[in-house]
């Protein structure tokens, strides 16, 4: 990584993994939240993170804008315990609102929402990389269109945040076809996903005009097994937002096995 900057932001994309197994102690994880764990080490501490997670969807955007947001549970057949965890942060308010003027500036419509909860693409791995929770935190919701345009664009009309000291997280996983999921954690080579991760980190790692970086972002399903490795692309968009939000190529953090899938990681300092 290139030496961080106190008061300038800065961008990650991570995979977080199946629902609360990262926390659960599932050996398919175990990279993962090493990974995140190791983390906080890597960058200046924020004063405040804002979230892009797979798991909300909203038309208009959303944006959460409560003091002190619950959490929701939004998994299913796990033990007790999953139902149990707690991760106290407070919300920014005053940002949430800023972010919407921001969006409305740019043309993208967007209202605050005070009683949204955080889902677990945001507290689980904030669980891993801040467990005392004594960071702010506030999400922004994707929009429910899936449009990947919209998306590098939200992620452009936020450019100005990135004076400030606010840690931006695209929540979501860079392979999500859950079929092909192994839970036992078998390492396979997967040539298709491998074709698909190595397309994406070159996407994000090489220096290339605007223009062409929209272009090729907004056909990513013409990327190699593109729809094999997301049937469904809500968890590849947080991506794009980090993609359309960043002016420099990435760094790529992580690139390893989760769930027996590659996954990768990229982070932006600016």
């Amino acid at each position: 990584m290139k030496e961080p900057l106190q008061k300038r932001g800065t961008i990650l994309y991570f995979s977080h993994g199946g629902g609360p197994l990262p926390i659960l102690g599932d050996p398919s994880h175990q990279k993962m939240v090493d990974f995140m764990k190791d983390l906080p080490r890597q960058i200046h501490e924020p004063e405040v993170m804002v979230v892009f997670s797979a798991h909300w969807e909203e038309a208009p955007l959303h944006v959460q804008s409560g003091g002190q947001p619950p959490l929701v549970y939004d998994y299913y057949g796990f033990p007790k315990e999953s139902y149990d965890l707690e991760y106290p942060c407070k919300g920014r308010p005053a940002l949430a609102e800023k972010i919407v003027g921001l969006l409305e500036e740019n043309g993208i419509q967007a209202i605050a929402d005070p009683a949204r909860p955080y889902d677990h693409g945001s507290y689980i791995p904030l669980t891993l990389m801040y467990p005392d929770a004594h960071i702010p935190v506030l999400q922004i919701s994707l929009h429910h269109s899936l449009d990947p345009l919209m998306h590098l664009n939200l992620g452009r009309a936020l450019r100005p945040l990135m004076d400030e000291s606010i840690l931006f997280i695209g929540s979501g996983f860079s392979f999500h076809n859950t079929g092909a999921f192994d839970i036992a954690g078998l390492e396979k080579e997967d040539e298709q996903n491998n074709a698909f991760q190595d397309a994406i980190t070159r996407l994000c790692c090489e220096k290339v005009e605007e223009a062409e970086k929209w272009e090729r972002w907004t056909h990513w399903t013409k990327l190699p097994y593109a729809r094999y490795c997301h049937p469904r692309e809500e968890h590849l968009l947080p991506l794009l937002v980090c993609a359309g939000m960043a002016s420099e190529p990435a760094t790529k953090i992580f690139d390893d096995y989760i769930l027996g899938k590659r996954a990768t990681g990229f982070f932006w300092q600016e």
